[in-house]
């Protein structure tokens, strides 16, 4: 054993001894020398060259010289040409493993909204049995512009050949979602049912004014439909879910947060119903780790119902527990909805005004004085809040719960907020005074026919002109981490990006401008910001000693390029644990 004394004037060299020593023992495995290195470090310029270790741990960034110096004969190296090197990238906000599976289902392409299109592709997955979930056709991905087109749908899919068919359209948001009256059958959901529900549930189902459901379902509504659809095959669990792995890791994607990793394809989550064996996709993750193949360090959240009492977290601890241990994988706290969406006609955000057309608020899932208690018995527990708010009102009250629990200890976990699509001006300061970080879908703030037709006609001009206030939360002190909300939209980051420096649609709309971030804290939002919303700052986010080597290599330098070639960005090559990955 080795022991180094610093004493007195011998302290400086024998200092040096000793990190002679440590490189040593450490053995540098490899070099990358004559890159740009960007470590993300604070008032750090690009860097030259890095040296990692055989257990993938970063022992030096710096320049050329200084990295060389700590090779030997065994140690490999490699020459990035002048490429851009970063930090690898991390989604705050992400349905990983779930994305995975509605991947290899069945989803409909973008384009024109076109109900004789969609039959046709319904008879196409028909035809193929790539939409058969037990005995029932399913198709993901749908826009919310169809859900204009109700009466059309039910005009195509309740007749003929759909007739005994039952068909479910899941829409892209995973909050709504249409059924033919086959599958509302087969849910037992029928006027009498309707009928008896409170008048909260009654309005996820849209019906007349007999109650007769019409197949239209937002959050409760499609909770209780979903619960009938048969369970997906192993096979195509695990498959979706490995596959899915390795395309985020081709995006420069190292880390996440699974903010429903209790949860399984296809099964709603909203009025979800917590039990010791309400685990959802984390056996698949303990699976994926089991056999090397989760290469990505990945927080995993367990949604718990907005109604809960603070003994909920019993049943949460015990899972954590239960999936302890699990290489890459951590439980680490709750995901919960204060509220629902803001589209019409869903219209189920909740606003501390009224939308136009109904004079109605929206819906706060939560009891305020319940739902402080709750926050405050988790982060008691250390258990990280995780909070799904799109309406001003639902982000008010969230700030509430998470002032009340500060306001009882310093416990430094990092609770968030995420979506954040409408915020009160006065509760900007709120996040950094509160120590929230803002968890924000910056690939979602442009304009375009969804949000000119389904949302601006129907709240405030005030309201719609400061809709994602990413740079006015900036500038009040918030912390701004980057998430994608996949598959509800694109988990690649550099589109994020370029979209959040921009607030442009790609034919060049703009959406409010002035909420628009520098390109620095875009990036930042992606690396060392949603390292700390994972509570992973020590650990990764940036490329310094003693972190783990995370790293990815582009194809262009993402500060000088404009910012459509930023949206283009490819990845050269992903690194984890400082071993390149085979992403093939």
């Amino acid at each position: 054993m080795e022991i180094c004394f610093k004493k007195g004037i011998l302290a400086l060299s024998l200092s040096a001894l000793c990190s002679i020593s440590a490189w040593a023992k450490n053995n540098v495995e490899s070099i990358y020398i004559n890159g740009n290195i960007y470590t993300a470090v604070e008032n750090d310029h690009l860097q030259e060259a890095i040296a990692i270790s055989n257990d993938g741990t970063i022992l030096k960034v710096g320049k050329n010289s200084e990295i060389k110096k700590l090779a030997d004969a065994d140690t490999q190296v490699f020459d990035l040409d002048q490429k851009f090197l970063m930090p690898g990238m991390i989604d705050t906000h992400l349905h990983a493993l779930m994305a995975g599976v509605e991947m290899a289902m069945a989803t409909m392409e973008e384009g024109e909204i076109d109900v004789a299109a969609l039959e046709r592709k319904i008879k196409q997955i028909k035809a193929d049995g790539s939409g058969f979930a037990g005995d029932v056709l399913v198709l993901n991905g749908l826009s919310s512009e169809y859900w204009k087109l109700s009466d059309q749908l039910s005009a195509t899919f309740n007749h003929n050949e759909w007739k005994n068919q039952a068909i479910v359209m899941v829409g892209s948001d995973h909050h709504t979602a249409w059924v033919n009256q086959a599958m509302l059958k087969k849910a037992k959901i029928d006027s009498k049912f309707v009928k008896s529900l409170s008048a909260e549930d009654q309005q996820n189902i849209t019906h007349t004014a007999k109650f007769e459901p019409t197949g239209f379902l937002v959050d409760s509504g499609w909770d209780l439909v979903s619960a009938k659809i048969p369970p997906l095959p192993h096979d195509l669990m695990y498959k979706g879910s490995r596959d899915a792995v390795k395309y985020y890791n081709s995006l420069g994607l190292t880390g996440w947060m699974d903010i429903a990793s209790n949860a399984v394809p296809l099964q709603g989550i909203f009025n979800i119903k917590n039990t010791e064996n309400t685990v959802g996709m984390i056996p698949t993750y303990k699976e994926l780790s089991e056999k090397g193949e989760l290469t990505a360090r990945v927080a995993g959240l367990q949604v718990i119902n907005s109604k809960s009492s603070p003994d909920v977290l019993d049943i949460v601890e015990k899972i954590n527990s239960k999936y302890k241990n699990i290489k890459n994988f951590n439980l680490i706290g709750v995901k919960v909805f204060a509220d629902g969406v803001l589209e019409f006609p869903a219209q189920s955000a909740a606003l501390m005004g009224t939308y136009s057309n109904s004079n109605k608020h929206g819906d706060l899932l939560f009891d305020p004085a319940q739902f402080k208690q709750v926050v405050n018995e988790a982060d008691k527990r250390g258990l990280l809040v995780h909070i799904h708010a799109i309406g001003d009102k639902a982000v008010h009250e969230s700030l509430n719960a998470f002032e009340y629990a500060r306001s009882q200890r310093n416990s430094q976990v990092p609770h968030s907020i995420t979506h954040l699509q409408l915020v009160d001006p006065a509760d900007y300061g709120r996040f950094q005074k509160n120590n929230v970080i803002a968890s924000m879908q910056l690939a979602w703030a442009y304009e375009d026919s969804y949000n000119k037709e389904l949302v601006k006609p129907y709240i405030s001009e005030t309201l719609y002109n400061g809709m994602y206030p990413a740079n006015s939360l900036y500038k009040h002190g918030a912390i701004i981490a980057g998430a994608s909300d996949a598959p509800v939209s694109t988990a690649n980051p550099f589109i994020a990006m370029a979209t959040g420096i921009t607030r442009t649609s790609p034919d060049g709309e703009y959406l409010n401008p002035k909420e628009a971030i520098d390109r620095n804290t875009a990036i930042k939002a992606y690396t060392i910001n949603a390292a700390k919303a994972l509570g992973l700052e020590k650990v990764v986010g940036s490329l310094e000693a003693g972190k783990k080597a995370d790293m990815v290599l582009v194809d262009r330098d993402i500060f000088t390029v404009s910012p459509s070639e930023l949206a283009e960005t490819k990845v050269v090559w992903t690194m984890f644990d400082g071993k390149k990955l085979d992403l093939d």
